[in-house]
């Protein structure tokens, strides 16, 4: 009776403090991760008050909230949204990745972690937050921009690659021979390809069968499916958040929207307690000695994600003030890099500081970085002697475009998605 006591006292005192931490965030205008990374330091280990009832609790939690974080994710698009991304956004896909993984990569060589910490280190260098993106894009009022489907593009692009790169990330970190790692990435493209056909084929049948008009059945069919399939999916090596993404992905229409508007309470709750599993098993102590190098690496890959939005706005046809808000949208890091962080701290320890370190300052900069590089960009180049124009009004020197500059507001192209990430 007493741990159960316990750990229904820790327990609500996490909830009702993520509570109060997400409202403060809200008040400020800032994501509440990093707040939440910070409430799991103060109380992990080697933290003010460590929590020990509600710590087993706590860790399945933080699964299933990466298991919803991809499901909900996977739910934003349609297959044919996908497809159609994949074929348009490729280029600027593979210039994200240049960009943003390798210096990742080369930091975790430097410091001498080895090969499979860089390749997990380029990883959590290389993926924006599509939580943090899609909030500011609300927030600053760009979701009809000119920009934003290339935006959403460019994340769609690294959705993709995910359900390549931690299936390849898990057979690294397990040890497997390139037989076995070569097998589960084989599976791992396999079982995306089988399951984007099926839901371009047959997407409507599937979510026939989940209908329900009872949002209860829905919810609780859902649900089911999805932890079930992330199940199979972590037992074939293929990552349980690439089973989550999937199902996510085969669900349209109705089906989809009703799914996402019961399950995001839920997503946020469990995300929420996720940032704080990752904060709780990360020791305050260790993040001192890498404070400099993840600074160091956040500067860095924060240019690097600019000139990505510039490129990707660029072959867009988006104008000069366009391309500055993309590449100052894309900064942002979060999920995906404590994700990724959080699988591999089993081969490198202090990549879990280091990545904590540097989402924290990420999330902190992206938004900043989002609402402030056009302008300071717009001031610069007045400063270099350049004729300045109102925002918007720079056409393309290599695209030019008959649009006027109000184009640059106008409702999402044709060819991108337009639906955010939650």
């Amino acid at each position: 009776m007493h741990d159960t006591t316990a750990l229904l006292i820790e327990l609500g005192a996490i909830i009702l403090g993520l509570g109060i931490l997400g409202r403060l965030a809200g008040r400020v205008g800032f994501s509440p991760i990093p707040l939440y990374l910070l409430a799991g330091l103060a109380f992990g280990h080697g933290g003010l008050l460590p929590l020990n009832a509600s710590e087993e609790f706590v860790s399945t939690g933080a699964e299933i909230g990466v298991i919803l974080l991809l499901l909900l994710l996977g739910l934003e698009y349609s297959a044919s949204e996908l497809v159609t991304n994949l074929k348009t956004q490729y280029p600027s896909g593979i210039v994200d990745f240049v960009l943003n993984a390798v210096p990742g990569a080369v930091a975790a060589l430097v410091l001498g972690w080895g090969p499979v910490a860089a390749v997990a280190l380029g990883g959590v260098t290389w993926i924006s937050s599509s939580g943090v993106i899609a909030k500011v894009l609300g927030d600053l009022g760009r979701l009809g921009n000119r920009e934003t489907p290339v935006i959403l593009g460019v994340l769609v692009i690294e959705d993709l690659a995910m359900a390549v790169y931690l299936p390849l990330l898990t057979a690294l970190l397990a040890g497997l021979s390139l037989a076995g790692g070569s097998l589960t990435l084989l599976i791992s493209l396999g079982t995306v390809g089988a399951v984007l056909y099926v839901a371009l084929r047959h997407g409507r049948l599937i979510s026939r069968a989940v209908s329900s008009d009872n949002p209860e059945m829905l919810l609780l069919v859902v649900l089911g499916l999805t932890v079930l399939v992330a199940g199979v999916a972590q037992q074939l090596q293929v990552s349980a958040a690439v089973g989550a993404f999937l199902v996510g992905i085969a669900l349209s229409g109705e089906v989809a929207e009703g799914a996402h508007h019961l399950l995001a309470p839920m997503r946020d709750l469990f995300a929420a307690v996720f940032f704080v599993f990752f904060g709780l098993n990360t020791d305050p102590a260790a993040i001192p000695p890498v404070l400099v190098p993840a600074l160091i690496l956040a500067v860095i890959t924060a240019g690097t994600k600019i000139a990505t939005g510039w490129f990707a706005a660029r072959r867009a046809g988006v104008r000069t003030a366009g391309r500055w808000r993309t590449g100052g949208t894309l900064v942002a890091r979060g999920e995906f890099s404590i994700v990724i962080a959080g699988l591999a701290v089993g081969v490198e320890p202090r990549i879990g500081p280091l990545a904590t370190a540097y989402v924290l300052i990420l999330v902190i900069l992206g938004p900043l970085a989002a609402r402030w590089t056009e302008p300071v960009a717009r001031r610069t180049a007045r400063l270099l002697g350049r004729t300045p124009a109102p925002a918007g009004a720079v056409p393309a020197p290599a695209a030019p475009s008959p649009e006027p500059a109000a184009a640059e507001e106008s409702p999402a192209a044709p060819g991108g998605t337009a639906r955010t990430r939650g």
